[in-house]
Protein backbone atom coordinates (compact mmCIF):
# COMPACT_ATOMS: atom_id res chain seq x y z
CA UNK A 1 0.00 0.00 0.00
CA UNK A 2 1.14 3.54 -0.82
CA UNK A 3 -0.60 6.76 0.26
CA UNK A 4 0.45 9.95 -1.53
CA UNK A 5 0.42 13.50 -0.15
CA UNK A 6 -3.19 14.02 -1.30
CA UNK A 7 -4.35 10.97 0.62
CA UNK A 8 -4.87 8.74 -2.43
CA UNK A 9 -4.34 5.05 -1.71
CA UNK A 10 -2.59 2.76 -4.22
CA UNK A 11 -2.16 -0.99 -4.05
CA UNK A 12 -0.15 -3.73 -5.72
CA UNK A 13 2.49 -3.05 -8.34
CA UNK A 14 1.29 0.53 -8.77
CA UNK A 15 2.02 1.20 -5.09
CA UNK A 16 5.57 -0.12 -5.55
CA UNK A 17 6.25 2.09 -8.56
CA UNK A 18 4.75 5.19 -6.94
CA UNK A 19 6.94 4.62 -3.91
CA UNK A 20 9.99 4.26 -6.18
CA UNK A 21 9.06 7.47 -8.00
CA UNK A 22 9.64 9.43 -4.78
CA UNK A 23 13.34 8.55 -5.07
CA UNK A 24 15.44 10.60 -7.53
CA UNK A 25 16.16 8.65 -10.71
CA UNK A 26 13.43 6.00 -10.32
CA UNK A 27 10.38 7.78 -11.76
CA UNK A 28 10.79 6.12 -15.17
CA UNK A 29 9.29 2.89 -13.81
CA UNK A 30 6.05 4.64 -12.90
CA UNK A 31 5.98 6.26 -16.35
CA UNK A 32 6.26 2.81 -17.96
CA UNK A 33 3.56 1.41 -15.71
CA UNK A 34 1.10 4.20 -16.53
CA UNK A 35 1.75 4.40 -20.28
CA UNK A 36 2.77 0.93 -21.48
CA UNK A 37 -0.08 -1.60 -21.14
CA UNK A 38 2.17 -4.64 -21.66
CA UNK A 39 4.53 -3.48 -18.91
CA UNK A 40 1.58 -2.82 -16.60
CA UNK A 41 0.13 -6.26 -17.22
CA UNK A 42 3.42 -8.08 -16.62
CA UNK A 43 4.08 -6.02 -13.47
CA UNK A 44 0.68 -6.79 -12.01
CA UNK A 45 1.13 -10.50 -12.76
CA UNK A 46 4.59 -10.64 -11.19
CA UNK A 47 3.39 -8.74 -8.11
CA UNK A 48 0.42 -11.09 -7.69
CA UNK A 49 2.71 -14.13 -7.90
CA UNK A 50 5.18 -12.64 -5.43
CA UNK A 51 2.46 -11.71 -2.95
CA UNK A 52 1.23 -15.31 -2.89
CA UNK A 53 4.74 -16.67 -2.18
CA UNK A 54 6.23 -13.91 -0.06
CA UNK A 55 8.51 -16.11 2.03
CA UNK A 56 10.03 -17.85 -0.99
CA UNK A 57 10.61 -14.57 -2.80
CA UNK A 58 12.07 -13.08 0.37
CA UNK A 59 14.72 -15.82 0.50
CA UNK A 60 15.57 -15.32 -3.18
CA UNK A 61 15.77 -11.56 -2.69
CA UNK A 62 18.15 -11.86 0.26
CA UNK A 63 20.24 -14.40 -1.65
CA UNK A 64 20.69 -12.04 -4.60
CA UNK A 65 20.78 -8.65 -2.87
CA UNK A 66 22.03 -9.43 0.64
CA UNK A 67 20.66 -8.14 3.92
CA UNK A 68 20.63 -4.45 2.94
CA UNK A 69 17.49 -4.12 0.83
CA UNK A 70 17.42 -0.34 0.66
CA UNK A 71 17.51 1.29 -2.76
CA UNK A 72 21.15 1.43 -3.92
CA UNK A 73 23.02 4.68 -3.47
CA UNK A 74 26.24 5.69 -5.20
CA UNK A 75 27.89 8.53 -3.27
CA UNK A 76 30.74 6.32 -2.08
CA UNK A 77 30.96 4.78 -5.54
CA UNK A 78 31.44 8.23 -7.07
CA UNK A 79 33.90 9.22 -4.34
CA UNK A 80 36.13 6.16 -4.93
CA UNK A 81 35.75 6.09 -8.73
CA UNK A 82 36.84 9.69 -9.25
CA UNK A 83 39.89 9.24 -7.04
CA UNK A 84 40.79 6.04 -8.83
CA UNK A 85 40.44 7.77 -12.19
CA UNK A 86 42.54 10.65 -10.88
CA UNK A 87 45.35 8.21 -10.06
CA UNK A 88 45.10 6.75 -13.58
CA UNK A 89 45.29 10.24 -15.09
CA UNK A 90 48.38 11.03 -13.00
CA UNK A 91 50.06 7.85 -14.22
CA UNK A 92 49.07 8.42 -17.85
CA UNK A 93 50.24 12.03 -18.00
CA UNK A 94 53.51 11.42 -16.13
CA UNK A 95 54.34 8.38 -18.27
CA UNK A 96 53.67 10.31 -21.46
CA UNK A 97 55.48 13.42 -20.26
CA UNK A 98 58.78 11.56 -19.86
CA UNK A 99 58.86 10.61 -23.57
CA UNK A 100 56.65 13.17 -25.29
CA UNK A 101 59.50 15.22 -26.75
CA UNK A 102 61.11 12.13 -28.29
CA UNK A 103 57.83 11.00 -29.83
CA UNK A 104 56.09 14.13 -31.15
CA UNK A 105 58.36 17.03 -30.17
CA UNK A 106 60.28 19.18 -32.66
CA UNK A 107 63.24 16.78 -32.51
CA UNK A 108 61.09 13.70 -32.11
CA UNK A 109 60.15 10.79 -34.33
CA UNK A 110 56.81 12.19 -35.55
CA UNK A 111 56.74 15.94 -34.78
CA UNK A 112 53.29 17.35 -34.07
CA UNK A 113 53.69 20.75 -35.77
CA UNK A 114 54.20 19.56 -39.37
CA UNK A 115 51.45 16.97 -38.92
CA UNK A 116 48.96 19.64 -37.84
CA UNK A 117 50.03 21.81 -40.77
CA UNK A 118 49.33 18.93 -43.17
CA UNK A 119 45.89 18.34 -41.61
CA UNK A 120 45.03 22.03 -41.95
CA UNK A 121 46.16 22.05 -45.58
CA UNK A 122 44.01 19.02 -46.40
CA UNK A 123 40.80 19.81 -44.49
CA UNK A 124 40.81 23.59 -44.20
CA UNK A 125 38.44 24.84 -41.49
CA UNK A 126 37.15 21.31 -40.93
CA UNK A 127 40.59 20.40 -39.58
CA UNK A 128 39.59 21.60 -36.11
CA UNK A 129 36.86 18.94 -35.97
CA UNK A 130 38.92 16.27 -37.68
CA UNK A 131 41.77 16.79 -35.20
CA UNK A 132 40.34 18.24 -31.96
CA UNK A 133 43.32 19.46 -29.97
CA UNK A 134 44.48 22.48 -28.02
CA UNK A 135 47.76 22.30 -29.91
CA UNK A 136 46.26 24.24 -32.79
CA UNK A 137 47.26 27.22 -30.66
CA UNK A 138 50.85 25.98 -30.43
CA UNK A 139 52.51 22.59 -30.79
CA UNK A 140 55.92 23.68 -29.57
CA UNK A 141 57.88 21.54 -27.15
CA UNK A 142 56.98 24.00 -24.40
CA UNK A 143 53.26 23.62 -25.18
CA UNK A 144 53.50 19.82 -25.19
CA UNK A 145 55.25 19.74 -21.84
CA UNK A 146 52.92 22.37 -20.38
CA UNK A 147 49.91 20.26 -21.37
CA UNK A 148 51.45 17.20 -19.71
CA UNK A 149 52.12 19.15 -16.53
CA UNK A 150 48.61 20.59 -16.53
CA UNK A 151 47.22 17.09 -17.06
CA UNK A 152 49.17 15.86 -14.05
CA UNK A 153 47.66 18.69 -12.01
CA UNK A 154 44.11 17.79 -13.07
CA UNK A 155 44.68 14.20 -11.95
CA UNK A 156 45.91 15.42 -8.58
CA UNK A 157 42.86 17.68 -8.27
CA UNK A 158 40.60 14.66 -8.79
CA UNK A 159 42.49 12.66 -6.17
CA UNK A 160 42.29 15.42 -3.54
CA UNK A 161 38.71 16.38 -4.49
CA UNK A 162 39.29 19.97 -5.56
CA UNK A 163 37.07 21.37 -8.34
CA UNK A 164 36.29 17.79 -9.44
CA UNK A 165 34.01 18.63 -12.35
CA UNK A 166 36.35 21.27 -13.77
CA UNK A 167 39.31 18.92 -13.24
CA UNK A 168 37.49 16.12 -15.07
CA UNK A 169 36.73 18.41 -18.03
CA UNK A 170 40.31 19.67 -18.19
CA UNK A 171 41.85 16.19 -17.87
CA UNK A 172 39.68 14.82 -20.68
CA UNK A 173 40.39 17.78 -22.96
CA UNK A 174 44.15 17.66 -22.34
CA UNK A 175 44.41 13.91 -22.91
CA UNK A 176 42.28 14.20 -26.06
CA UNK A 177 44.65 16.92 -27.29
CA UNK A 178 47.70 14.73 -26.74
CA UNK A 179 45.94 11.68 -28.19
CA UNK A 180 45.11 13.60 -31.36
CA UNK A 181 48.71 14.60 -32.12
CA UNK A 182 50.23 11.37 -30.76
CA UNK A 183 49.66 9.35 -33.93
CA UNK A 184 50.74 5.71 -33.72
CA UNK A 185 52.28 6.31 -30.31
CA UNK A 186 48.88 7.01 -28.72
CA UNK A 187 46.77 4.57 -30.72
CA UNK A 188 46.29 1.93 -28.03
CA UNK A 189 43.03 0.65 -26.62
CA UNK A 190 43.79 1.95 -23.13
CA UNK A 191 44.16 5.46 -24.55
CA UNK A 192 40.67 5.39 -26.04
CA UNK A 193 39.35 3.63 -22.93
CA UNK A 194 40.74 6.43 -20.77
CA UNK A 195 39.09 9.03 -23.00
CA UNK A 196 35.73 7.25 -22.96
CA UNK A 197 35.89 6.81 -19.19
CA UNK A 198 37.09 10.38 -18.75
CA UNK A 199 34.11 11.73 -20.67
CA UNK A 200 31.73 9.81 -18.39
CA UNK A 201 33.64 11.17 -15.38
CA UNK A 202 32.72 14.69 -16.52
CA UNK A 203 29.06 13.68 -16.16
CA UNK A 204 29.71 11.89 -12.86
CA UNK A 205 31.77 14.52 -11.04
CA UNK A 206 29.96 16.82 -8.57
CA UNK A 207 30.07 20.60 -8.73
CA UNK A 208 31.80 22.82 -6.21
CA UNK A 209 35.31 23.55 -4.99
CA UNK A 210 35.57 20.76 -2.39
CA UNK A 211 32.19 18.95 -2.28
CA UNK A 212 31.66 16.98 0.89
CA UNK A 213 30.66 13.36 0.77
CA UNK A 214 26.91 12.92 0.95
CA UNK A 215 26.02 16.60 0.52
CA UNK A 216 27.08 17.02 -3.12
CA UNK A 217 24.74 16.92 -6.08
CA UNK A 218 22.84 13.66 -6.68
CA UNK A 219 24.74 10.84 -8.36
CA UNK A 220 23.32 10.45 -11.89
CA UNK A 221 22.15 6.86 -12.18
CA UNK A 222 22.35 7.18 -15.94
CA UNK A 223 26.11 7.70 -15.64
CA UNK A 224 26.43 4.67 -13.35
CA UNK A 225 24.62 2.70 -16.06
CA UNK A 226 26.96 4.05 -18.77
CA UNK A 227 30.03 3.10 -16.74
CA UNK A 228 28.64 -0.42 -16.37
CA UNK A 229 27.77 -0.49 -20.07
CA UNK A 230 31.36 0.50 -20.90
CA UNK A 231 32.77 -2.26 -18.69
CA UNK A 232 30.29 -4.75 -20.18
CA UNK A 233 31.44 -3.95 -23.71
CA UNK A 234 35.12 -3.92 -22.79
CA UNK A 235 35.12 -7.35 -21.15
CA UNK A 236 32.56 -9.13 -23.34
CA UNK A 237 34.07 -7.96 -26.63
CA UNK A 238 37.51 -9.01 -25.41
CA UNK A 239 36.20 -12.56 -25.27
CA UNK A 240 33.95 -12.52 -28.33
CA UNK A 241 36.57 -11.18 -30.76
CA UNK A 242 38.84 -14.10 -29.90
CA UNK A 243 36.19 -16.64 -30.84
CA UNK A 244 34.91 -14.63 -33.81
CA UNK A 245 38.42 -14.51 -35.32
CA UNK A 246 38.31 -18.26 -35.88
CA UNK A 247 41.85 -18.68 -34.56
CA UNK A 248 42.16 -22.41 -33.65
CA UNK A 249 44.47 -21.51 -30.75
CA UNK A 250 41.54 -19.89 -28.92
CA UNK A 251 39.05 -22.63 -29.77
CA UNK A 252 41.31 -25.47 -28.60
CA UNK A 253 42.44 -23.46 -25.54
CA UNK A 254 46.16 -23.52 -26.49
CA UNK A 255 46.55 -19.76 -27.03
CA UNK A 256 48.21 -19.17 -23.66
CA UNK A 257 50.98 -21.64 -24.52
CA UNK A 258 52.19 -18.87 -26.88
CA UNK A 259 50.90 -15.71 -25.26
CA UNK A 260 53.37 -15.18 -22.41
CA UNK A 261 56.29 -15.51 -24.83
CA UNK A 262 54.92 -13.51 -27.77
CA UNK A 263 53.11 -10.64 -26.00
CA UNK A 264 54.56 -7.14 -26.48
CA UNK A 265 56.49 -6.67 -23.21
CA UNK A 266 56.72 -9.79 -21.01
CA UNK A 267 57.71 -9.69 -17.36
CA UNK A 268 60.11 -12.02 -15.58
CA UNK A 269 57.07 -13.90 -14.24
CA UNK A 270 56.03 -14.51 -17.85
CA UNK A 271 59.03 -16.80 -18.30
CA UNK A 272 58.06 -18.96 -15.33
CA UNK A 273 54.39 -19.14 -16.33
CA UNK A 274 55.29 -19.95 -19.94
CA UNK A 275 57.19 -23.03 -18.74
CA UNK A 276 54.20 -24.47 -16.85
CA UNK A 277 52.53 -27.63 -18.22
CA UNK A 278 50.15 -27.24 -21.16
CA UNK A 279 47.24 -28.44 -19.04
CA UNK A 280 47.64 -25.37 -16.81
CA UNK A 281 47.50 -23.10 -19.84
CA UNK A 282 44.34 -24.79 -21.14
CA UNK A 283 42.60 -24.44 -17.79
CA UNK A 284 43.71 -20.81 -17.54
CA UNK A 285 42.34 -20.10 -21.02
CA UNK A 286 38.99 -21.67 -20.12
CA UNK A 287 38.75 -19.61 -16.93
CA UNK A 288 39.59 -16.48 -18.92
CA UNK A 289 36.68 -17.16 -21.29
CA UNK A 290 34.35 -17.66 -18.32
CA UNK A 291 35.36 -14.25 -16.97
CA UNK A 292 35.19 -12.49 -20.34
CA UNK A 293 32.03 -14.06 -21.77
CA UNK A 294 29.89 -15.26 -18.84
CA UNK A 295 30.56 -12.79 -16.01
CA UNK A 296 29.81 -9.62 -18.04
CA UNK A 297 26.10 -10.56 -18.01
CA UNK A 298 26.16 -10.31 -14.21
CA UNK A 299 27.03 -6.61 -14.56
CA UNK A 300 23.32 -5.74 -14.82
CA UNK A 301 22.20 -8.34 -12.26
CA UNK A 302 21.36 -7.93 -8.53
CA UNK A 303 24.03 -6.82 -6.06
CA UNK A 304 25.68 -10.10 -5.14
CA UNK A 305 26.03 -11.21 -8.76
CA UNK A 306 27.52 -7.82 -9.61
CA UNK A 307 30.03 -8.22 -6.80
CA UNK A 308 30.90 -11.65 -8.20
CA UNK A 309 31.44 -10.14 -11.64
CA UNK A 310 33.62 -7.36 -10.23
CA UNK A 311 35.68 -9.87 -8.22
CA UNK A 312 36.27 -12.12 -11.23
CA UNK A 313 37.22 -9.26 -13.54
CA UNK A 314 39.59 -7.73 -10.98
CA UNK A 315 41.21 -11.13 -10.37
CA UNK A 316 41.79 -11.52 -14.11
CA UNK A 317 43.32 -8.04 -14.31
CA UNK A 318 45.69 -8.80 -11.43
CA UNK A 319 46.81 -12.00 -13.18
CA UNK A 320 47.44 -10.06 -16.39
CA UNK A 321 49.41 -7.42 -14.47
CA UNK A 322 51.68 -10.13 -13.03
CA UNK A 323 52.44 -11.69 -16.40
CA UNK A 324 52.60 -8.72 -18.77
CA UNK A 325 53.26 -4.98 -18.96
CA UNK A 326 49.96 -3.42 -20.01
CA UNK A 327 50.50 0.08 -18.66
CA UNK A 328 47.53 1.59 -16.79
CA UNK A 329 44.99 -0.55 -18.68
CA UNK A 330 44.44 -3.11 -15.91
CA UNK A 331 44.21 -0.45 -13.21
CA UNK A 332 41.67 1.52 -15.26
CA UNK A 333 39.59 -1.63 -15.76
CA UNK A 334 39.61 -2.18 -11.98
CA UNK A 335 38.44 1.42 -11.49
CA UNK A 336 35.52 0.72 -13.83
CA UNK A 337 34.64 -2.31 -11.70
CA UNK A 338 33.85 0.07 -8.82
CA UNK A 339 30.70 1.05 -10.72
CA UNK A 340 29.37 -2.48 -10.17
CA UNK A 341 29.20 -1.84 -6.43
CA UNK A 342 26.99 0.46 -4.39
CA UNK A 343 27.38 2.29 -1.10
CA UNK A 344 26.12 -0.67 0.93
CA UNK A 345 29.05 -2.76 -0.33
CA UNK A 346 31.72 -0.07 -0.11
CA UNK A 347 30.65 0.95 3.40
CA UNK A 348 31.87 -2.46 4.61
CA UNK A 349 35.42 -1.98 3.32
CA UNK A 350 35.96 1.77 3.69
CA UNK A 351 36.64 3.48 7.04
CA UNK A 352 33.47 3.80 9.11
CA UNK A 353 33.38 7.60 9.02
CA UNK A 354 32.64 7.57 5.26
CA UNK A 355 29.62 5.32 5.70
CA UNK A 356 28.32 7.50 8.54
CA UNK A 357 28.67 10.67 6.48
CA UNK A 358 26.63 9.17 3.66
CA UNK A 359 23.95 7.75 5.96
CA UNK A 360 23.49 11.11 7.73
CA UNK A 361 23.62 13.41 4.74
CA UNK A 362 22.40 11.68 1.64
CA UNK A 363 18.77 11.91 2.72
CA UNK A 364 18.78 15.61 1.97
CA UNK A 365 20.04 15.27 -1.59
CA UNK A 366 17.92 17.16 -4.06
CA UNK A 367 16.28 15.37 -6.96
CA UNK A 368 17.72 16.09 -10.40
CA UNK A 369 15.75 18.60 -12.45
CA UNK A 370 13.53 17.43 -15.29
CA UNK A 371 15.77 19.25 -17.77
CA UNK A 372 18.85 17.47 -16.45
CA UNK A 373 17.03 14.13 -16.54
CA UNK A 374 16.03 14.67 -20.17
CA UNK A 375 19.60 15.61 -21.09
CA UNK A 376 20.90 12.48 -19.35
CA UNK A 377 18.47 10.33 -21.32
CA UNK A 378 19.62 11.86 -24.60
CA UNK A 379 23.26 11.20 -23.70
CA UNK A 380 22.49 7.58 -22.79
CA UNK A 381 20.69 6.98 -26.08
CA UNK A 382 23.50 8.65 -28.07
CA UNK A 383 26.37 6.78 -26.40
CA UNK A 384 24.65 3.38 -26.35
CA UNK A 385 23.74 3.78 -30.03
CA UNK A 386 27.28 4.81 -30.96
CA UNK A 387 28.78 1.89 -29.07
CA UNK A 388 26.42 -0.58 -30.77
CA UNK A 389 27.33 0.88 -34.15
CA UNK A 390 31.02 0.41 -33.39
CA UNK A 391 30.41 -3.17 -32.27
CA UNK A 392 28.59 -3.81 -35.53
CA UNK A 393 31.49 -2.30 -37.44
CA UNK A 394 33.97 -4.44 -35.52
CA UNK A 395 32.28 -7.72 -36.45
CA UNK A 396 30.69 -6.98 -39.83
CA UNK A 397 32.74 -4.10 -41.21
CA UNK A 398 31.94 -0.41 -41.34
CA UNK A 399 31.54 -0.58 -45.10
CA UNK A 400 28.35 -2.60 -44.68
CA UNK A 401 26.66 0.15 -42.67
CA UNK A 402 24.10 2.57 -44.06
CA UNK A 403 25.71 5.78 -45.25
CA UNK A 404 24.01 7.87 -42.54
CA UNK A 405 25.55 5.72 -39.78
CA UNK A 406 28.99 5.96 -41.37
CA UNK A 407 28.67 9.75 -41.31
CA UNK A 408 27.77 9.69 -37.62
CA UNK A 409 30.79 7.48 -36.90
CA UNK A 410 33.09 9.76 -38.90
CA UNK A 411 31.80 12.86 -37.11
CA UNK A 412 32.17 11.46 -33.58
CA UNK A 413 35.31 9.33 -33.98
CA UNK A 414 37.80 12.16 -33.37
CA UNK A 415 36.31 12.71 -29.89
CA UNK A 416 36.45 9.02 -28.84
CA UNK A 417 33.01 9.10 -27.20
CA UNK A 418 32.35 5.42 -27.90
CA UNK A 419 34.53 2.66 -29.28
CA UNK A 420 34.87 -1.05 -29.87
CA UNK A 421 37.29 -3.13 -27.85
CA UNK A 422 39.05 -6.48 -28.01
CA UNK A 423 42.76 -7.34 -27.79
CA UNK A 424 44.62 -10.35 -29.21
CA UNK A 425 41.80 -11.50 -31.48
CA UNK A 426 44.36 -13.59 -33.37
CA UNK A 427 47.14 -15.03 -31.25
CA UNK A 428 50.72 -14.23 -32.29
CA UNK A 429 52.52 -17.56 -32.23
CA UNK A 430 56.08 -16.42 -33.02
CA UNK A 431 58.12 -13.59 -31.58
CA UNK A 432 60.30 -11.38 -33.75
CA UNK A 433 62.42 -8.54 -32.46
CA UNK A 434 63.72 -5.58 -34.43
CA UNK A 435 67.33 -4.79 -33.55
CA UNK A 436 68.53 -1.35 -34.63
CA UNK A 437 72.29 -1.05 -35.12
CA UNK A 438 74.77 1.68 -35.97
CA UNK A 439 78.19 1.68 -37.61
CA UNK A 440 80.93 4.06 -38.65
CA UNK A 441 82.31 1.88 -41.45
CA UNK A 442 79.33 -0.27 -42.53
CA UNK A 443 81.31 -3.33 -41.41
CA UNK A 444 81.31 -3.34 -37.61
CA UNK A 445 77.83 -2.89 -36.22
CA UNK A 446 76.81 -2.06 -32.65
CA UNK A 447 73.28 -2.57 -31.31
CA UNK A 448 71.12 0.10 -29.70
CA UNK A 449 69.21 -1.21 -26.69
CA UNK A 450 65.83 0.11 -25.66
CA UNK A 451 64.99 0.06 -21.96
CA UNK A 452 62.13 -2.41 -21.86
CA UNK A 453 61.80 -4.53 -25.02
CA UNK A 454 63.74 -7.81 -25.29
CA UNK A 455 67.23 -7.42 -26.68
CA UNK A 456 70.21 -8.96 -24.91
CA UNK A 457 69.20 -12.62 -24.27
CA UNK A 458 70.88 -12.53 -20.85
CA UNK A 459 68.75 -9.60 -19.65
CA UNK A 460 65.64 -10.62 -17.73
CA UNK A 461 62.27 -9.23 -18.86
CA UNK A 462 61.41 -6.32 -16.58
CA UNK A 463 58.35 -4.75 -15.02
CA UNK A 464 57.65 -1.25 -16.29
CA UNK A 465 53.91 -0.91 -15.67
CA UNK A 466 52.04 1.30 -15.08
CA UNK A 467 54.49 3.27 -17.23
CA UNK A 468 54.13 2.66 -20.98
CA UNK A 469 57.35 2.89 -23.03
CA UNK A 470 55.57 3.72 -26.25
CA UNK A 471 58.51 3.29 -28.62
CA UNK A 472 59.22 -0.17 -27.16
CA UNK A 473 55.57 -1.08 -27.73
CA UNK A 474 55.64 0.15 -31.33
CA UNK A 475 58.73 -1.94 -32.03
CA UNK A 476 56.65 -5.03 -31.26
CA UNK A 477 53.97 -3.97 -33.74
CA UNK A 478 56.63 -3.07 -36.30
CA UNK A 479 58.04 -6.60 -36.15
CA UNK A 480 54.64 -7.99 -37.20
CA UNK A 481 54.90 -6.26 -40.59
CA UNK A 482 57.47 -4.64 -42.87
CA UNK A 483 59.26 -1.33 -42.57
CA UNK A 484 57.14 -0.03 -45.48
CA UNK A 485 54.02 -0.25 -43.30
CA UNK A 486 55.84 1.38 -40.38
CA UNK A 487 57.32 4.64 -41.67
CA UNK A 488 57.86 5.85 -38.11
CA UNK A 489 60.72 3.32 -37.82
CA UNK A 490 62.67 4.97 -40.64
CA UNK A 491 62.14 8.32 -38.94
CA UNK A 492 63.43 6.81 -35.69
CA UNK A 493 66.54 5.61 -37.50
CA UNK A 494 66.98 9.06 -39.03
CA UNK A 495 66.82 10.65 -35.57
CA UNK A 496 69.61 8.33 -34.44
CA UNK A 497 71.69 9.52 -37.39
CA UNK A 498 70.88 13.11 -36.43
CA UNK A 499 71.86 12.44 -32.82
CA UNK A 500 68.52 13.76 -31.47
CA UNK A 501 69.05 14.22 -27.69
CA UNK A 502 65.40 13.55 -26.81
CA UNK A 503 65.29 10.31 -28.82
CA UNK A 504 68.60 9.11 -27.41
CA UNK A 505 67.22 9.51 -23.88
CA UNK A 506 64.81 6.65 -24.63
CA UNK A 507 67.74 4.26 -25.03
CA UNK A 508 69.17 1.96 -22.37
CA UNK A 509 72.41 1.51 -24.35
CA UNK A 510 73.72 4.05 -26.83
CA UNK A 511 76.85 2.55 -28.45
CA UNK A 512 77.74 5.97 -29.91
CA UNK A 513 77.67 8.32 -26.90
CA UNK A 514 80.13 10.87 -28.32
CA UNK A 515 78.69 11.40 -31.80
CA UNK A 516 76.10 9.71 -34.05
CA UNK A 517 77.18 6.87 -36.35
CA UNK A 518 77.50 7.27 -40.12
CA UNK A 519 75.20 4.33 -40.84
CA UNK A 520 72.10 2.84 -39.21
CA UNK A 521 70.26 -0.35 -40.10
CA UNK A 522 67.49 -2.55 -38.69
CA UNK A 523 67.78 -6.32 -38.42
CA UNK A 524 65.15 -8.78 -37.24
CA UNK A 525 65.55 -12.00 -35.27
CA UNK A 526 63.31 -14.75 -33.92
CA UNK A 527 63.13 -14.88 -30.11
CA UNK A 528 61.92 -17.72 -27.86
CA UNK A 529 61.91 -18.16 -24.11
CA UNK A 530 64.56 -20.61 -22.97
CA UNK A 531 63.51 -23.82 -21.26
CA UNK A 532 64.14 -24.43 -17.57
CA UNK A 533 67.12 -26.70 -18.31
CA UNK A 534 68.44 -24.33 -20.96
CA UNK A 535 68.41 -21.37 -18.59
CA UNK A 536 70.11 -23.37 -15.85
CA UNK A 537 72.86 -24.32 -18.30
CA UNK A 538 73.49 -20.95 -19.97
CA UNK A 539 71.81 -18.37 -17.73
CA UNK A 540 69.84 -16.92 -20.68
CA UNK A 541 66.20 -15.85 -20.70
CA UNK A 542 65.90 -15.89 -24.50
CA UNK A 543 67.09 -18.01 -27.42
CA UNK A 544 67.41 -16.12 -30.69
CA UNK A 545 68.28 -17.07 -34.27
CA UNK A 546 67.43 -16.50 -37.95
CA UNK A 547 69.00 -13.05 -38.11
CA UNK A 548 68.09 -11.19 -41.30
CA UNK A 549 67.70 -7.62 -42.66
CA UNK A 550 64.51 -5.74 -41.82
CA UNK A 551 65.09 -2.23 -43.20
CA UNK A 552 67.70 -0.88 -45.62
CA UNK A 553 70.89 0.75 -44.40
CA UNK A 554 70.48 4.49 -43.88
CA UNK A 555 73.35 6.95 -43.92
CA UNK A 556 73.81 10.53 -42.81
CA UNK A 557 73.28 13.36 -45.28
CA UNK A 558 77.01 14.13 -45.31
CA UNK A 559 77.66 10.71 -46.87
Amino acid sequence: MFIDAAGNVFLGAEAVFRALATTPGWSAWLWLYERVPLFRGVSDRVYAEASQHRLRFSHVTRLLWGRDLRLPRYHLVRWVSLRGLGIVYVIAFVSLWTQLGALVGAGGIEPAEPWLAAVRERFGRAAYLQAPTLFWLSASDFALHAASGAGLATGVFLVVNRLPRLAAVAAWLLYLSLFTVGGVFLSFQWDILLLETGFLAVLLAPRGFAPKLGTESPVPRTVVFLLRWLLFRLVLLSGLVKLASGDPAWWDLTALTFHYETQPLPTSISWYVHNLPESVHRISCFVMFVVEIALPFFIFAPRRLRVLAASGIVALQLAIMATGNYTFFNLLTCVLCISLLDDAVLARVLPLRFAREVDLRVVGSAAPSMRRGAASSVIVVLLVTLSLVHAWGRFYGYGEMPYSLRRVVAATNPFQLANSYGLFAVMTKERREIIVEGSDDATTWKAYELRWKPGDPARAPRFCQPHQPRLDWQMWFGALGSYRSNPWLLRFMQRLLDGSPSVRRLLAVDPFPERPPRYVRAMIEDYRFTTITGRRAEGLWWDRDNRRPYAPVMTSVAD
